[in-house]
């Protein structure tokens, strides 16, 4: 088959013929359709993040694409059905604490890496193996819209957030850092998930503008400034009552004040979880999270059974795939769709390889 292949960190990918995978008990063949690129998969395949990934490795995780083969431990897969690949593999020998690896993008820690080291080849490629546990069924999909699907892996990530504070129906939400790719999916989905305003912060007016044209007045932009007091104040000023659940996904560049300044605006009892990229400590007062109750949660990705859950929300028309730019490379142009990526990360916007 034919696959790129990153043979060292800063090295150009090579497009190559690669062997096909083999099928293991417990493991699935997928016809590759569609493969998201991240908007910083540049830096991951420069060494510049530092992702624990082990070259030579088929880059990218996860995509949509239709089964091929499938294990004999399988019972409701068949071949030809779409499916939606998920990179989010585990350990299958620690129930309670297991290693989890991004396939074809990293391990989670150095527990991890001998899991990488085998789940290692990813989506840029004609074919890819993955756990059977991996693969979820999309039902009937027009071949066209495959790279469309990939947006759910960006879904998925702020669901399993509000999956972990517990989000229920009419509640307040504020979104940290909601003018990205992962925080604007953020108010679409707690939207979809019936809460009755999603404050959304940021720095960019106009993509906070952008979100209240296409989710109405439930949604209350903020404009946040860097002055820690100050924006808390905004946030506050522009809820409609107490804020039950905050939902932090600002990247590695920010501070730690944006965190707090969200954070510190949650209602006592409120929920907080942790998704962002942050490389530093937040400095949260250990009386203020005493005395208010308050639950602190860190969450890296979604719990297995997210995913069917947000297909269903998919399917139902609450959480709208029609909202998402494509832009589609074939596998021959991957460098491009790197750059390609990199220069037009934003709200909304898939950029994908398409084998």
């Amino acid at each position: 088959m034919k696959a790129a292949v990153l043979k060292a960190f800063d090295a150009p990918l090579a497009i190559e013929t690669v062997p096909d995978p083999v099928l293991g008990t417990g493991e699935v063949i997928v016809d590759v359709a569609a493969s998201k690129v991240l908007a910083y998969a540049g830096e991951v395949l420069s060494g510049k993040r530092g992702y624990l990934i082990t070259p030579p490795l088929v880059p990218g995780a996860g995509g949509v694409g239709r089964v091929r083969a499938v294990g004999p431990d399988a019972v409701q897969l068949a071949v030809g059905d779409w499916v939606f690949c998920d990179p989010t593999v585990r350990s299958r020998d620690d129930a309670a604490a297991p290693s989890i690896i991004l396939q074809g993008l990293t391990a989670g820690d150095a527990r991890g890496l001998s899991l990488q080291k085998y789940f290692r080849d990813g989506t840029w490629a004609e074919q890819v193996r993955v756990p059977t546990e991996n693969v979820a069924p999309l039902g009937t999909i027009e071949p066209g819209d495959a790279a469309r699907w990939c947006a759910l892996g960006t879904y998925l990530v702020p669901f399993g957030g509000f999956l972990a504070a517990n989000l229920q129906a009419g509640e307040t939400v504020l979104v940290n850092g909601a003018t990205g790719a992962f925080g604007s999916a953020g108010v679409a989905v707690a939207l979809g998930m019936g809460a009755g305003a999603v404050l959304a912060t940021g720095r960019n007016q106009q993509a906070l503008d952008d979100l209240v044209r296409r989710f109405g007045p439930r949604v209350r932009p903020v404009r946040m400034t860097v002055d820690e007091e100050a924006d808390r104040q905004s946030i506050l000023r522009a809820a409609p009552g107490p804020i039950d659940c905050v939902l932090d996904l600002l990247p590695p560049a920010a501070s730690a004040a944006q965190v707090r300044a969200a954070l510190l605006a949650v209602r006592p009892y409120g929920r907080v979880v942790l998704m962002g990229g942050l490389g530093q400590d937040i400095g949260v007062p250990y009386g203020w999270l005493m005395r208010n109750c308050v639950t602190l949660h860190g969450q890296w990705m979604y719990p297995r059974d997210a995913i069917g859950r947000m297909i269903g929300l998919v399917r139902a028309g609450l959480v709208k795939l029609d909202e998402v730019e494509v832009t589609r490379f074939a596998l021959d142009d991957a460098t491009a769709a790197i750059d390609h990526a990199a220069a037009n990360a934003g709200p909304f916007k898939v950029t994908a390889i398409c084998p």
